[in-house]
């Protein structure tokens, strides 16, 4: 079963908030996921990222695909991180 770390999106329409969660890459954005693993806000300010690093980690051993959209999330966190 090919898993992917994907955005998840909830919240009212024009204030989206989404979830991180691994889910089987077949299924819908809002099918029904394997495991929680972390939540994104960006509606306020600052932003809130949050991710279970130990679960992410163990996703992406289990050879767990990243979407584009966490990709991105990703490596913008990376980038503010380093100049804090």
């Amino acid at each position: 079963m090919p898993a992917t770390i994907r955005l998840m999106r909830f919240g009212k329409k024009g204030q989206p908030s989404y979830r991180i969660v691994v889910l089987d890459k077949r299924k819908k954005r809002d099918g029904a996921y394997i495991e929680k693993i972390g939540f994104y806000n960006p509606m306020v300010e600052p932003k809130i990222f949050e991710i279970d690093e130990q679960k992410f980690t163990s996703w992406k051993l289990k050879g767990a695909l990243i979407s584009e959209g966490m990709r991105k999330l990703l490596k913008n966190k990376a980038a503010t991180t380093k100049t804090k």
